[in-house]
Formats: structure tokens, C-alpha cells, sequence
């Protein structure tokens, strides 16, 4: 590799966007970062807060993130980052419920999107990035040397996404996972600012029958093909 390249992975939720950019920074050795992790930490802060971001103009909203830091650690017992909201780790909090409910409407709004898109352009490159979340290739990095779409059948991503929450011990039916996808994908494609979206020289990834390996796999190959690795 002649220069540290970015790799941006956008697509909608549960499609594997996160397994798939960890196991790239891993096997590249490349800063990941997990774009859809801060969005949630600022949810988090607004819900804590008891703060109704409906009824907040653009300066309220701006002075709260004023109070809102978001740094990753890197966690050695699971190989990868968790993620610390003003200095504590909140990285199964923001995994929760409540929060997934509620972060698809909030990173709706202009003020909060513009924030993190900042922090994001200012991410260091030194020896490769992987970014995934909605709007990476479209908004944050335009001009990444790879840019994939993530997406995968609807009642796979359900039932994908039902069986993590369980095994993190969240008590959550079928039907609510359904609706709070079904809900996210409007909000992700509906929203006014940076809508979800295949950026049109992104390659796309059906990711309904793919294992995490294969995936894996595929990518490089695409790298490998591209020149870029």
C-alpha cells in the first residue's frame, strides 16, 4: 500500500456494517471507527438528560453537544473499541433499548449530524480507516478509495438483530425488532440532512448469505483486485 487509504461502509442497520469494518481494521491493521457508536453516546446524554431535542432550537442543541465528549478505547478481553461518553464507558448502554428506539429520530436533526461529520473529517489517517455508518461515502469521505453498501434481507436483519439482543440478555420481541428496523430505515432514507444512501461508485454487498469469513474475504479480494492492498 503506497498511502494510507479510507474505506467507507455505509447501508442500513443490522446488516453486518460493524462485524464486517472490525474484521478489516483487524486483518489490515487500520483505525476503525464506529461512526453509529457516537451517534448513540449523544442520544444517550439527551435521554439522561431528560432533554426533548423536539423542542430544542439549534443553539440549545449546539450548546449541549458543547458538553458531550466521545472517545474509543480499546477493550484487549474483546478485541475491539468500547465507547466512552465524557470519560465512562457506556458501550453496552448505548446498545440498549431505550437508545435504539430513540437515536434514528435524533441523528435526524442538522445541528447534531453537522457536529459529528466534523469530528469524523478530522479523524487522523496515519496507517489506514475504516469508517462505517449512513452517510460515509456520500458526506464524510466522498473521495475514500473504497466505498461498500451494506444490505441484506429484511427478515434476516430481524432475526440477526433479535438473537444479538438476546444473547446480551435485552428481554425484546420479534415484532419490536421489526418495527424499530422498519422505523430506522424510514427515518435513515427520510431524513432532510445526509439521507442514507449508495454513493453511486460504491459496490454493494448483499450480506443475507454471507458468514462473517466470507465477507471478510470478499473484501479483501476486492482491495487486493483494486490495487489498494
Amino acid at each position: 500500500m503506497n498511502k494510507p487509504i479510507t474505506i467507507a461502509i455505509d447501508g442500513y442497520s443490522s446488516c453486518g456494517k460493524s462485524t464486517l469494518a472490525k474484521a478489516l481494521a483487524n486483518r489490515l491493521n487500520f483505525a476503525f471507527v464506529d461512526t453509529g457508536a457516537m451517534y448513540r453516546a449523544v442520544c444517550l446524554y439527551f435521554l439522561r438528560s431528560k432533554l426533548d431535542w423536539k423542542k430544542l432550537s439549534t443553539s440549545e442543541i449546539e450548546a449541549v453537544l458543547d458538553k458531550i465528549a466521545i472517545t474509543f478505547e480499546y477493550n484487549s478481553l474483546k478485541n475491539s473499541s468500547d465507547t466512552f461518553l465524557n470519560g465512562e464507558n457506556v458501550e453496552e448502554e448505548i446498545r440498549g433499548k431505550e437508545v435504539s428506539q430513540a437515536v434514528s429520530e435524533l441523528s435526524q436533526l442538522k445541528a447534531i449530524r453537522s457536529r459529528m461529520v466534523g469530528l469524523q473529517q478530522k479523524v487522523e489517517n496515519r496507517s489506514g480507516l475504516i469508517m462505517d455508518g449512513r452517510d460515509i461515502g456520500t458526506k464524510v469521505f466522498p473521495n475514500a478509495e473504497l466505498k461498500l453498501f451494506m444490505t441484506a434481507d429484511p427478515a434476516i436483519r430481524v432475526q440477526g438483530r433479535f438473537n444479538e439482543l438476546k444473547r446480551s440478555g435485552k428481554q425484546v420481541s420479534l415484532e419490536e425488532v421489526a418495527e424499530n428496523l422498519k422505523s430506522r430505515d424510514y427515518n435513515d432514507t427520510h431524513r432532510e440532512e445526509n439521507p442514507l444512501r449508495k454513493a453511486a461508485d460504491a459496490i454493494e454487498i448483499d450480506n443475507s448469505y454471507l458468514n462473517q469469513e466470507e465477507q471478510l474475504q470478499l473484501v479483501l479480494r476486492i482491495l487486493t483486485e483494486k490495487g489498494l492492498i
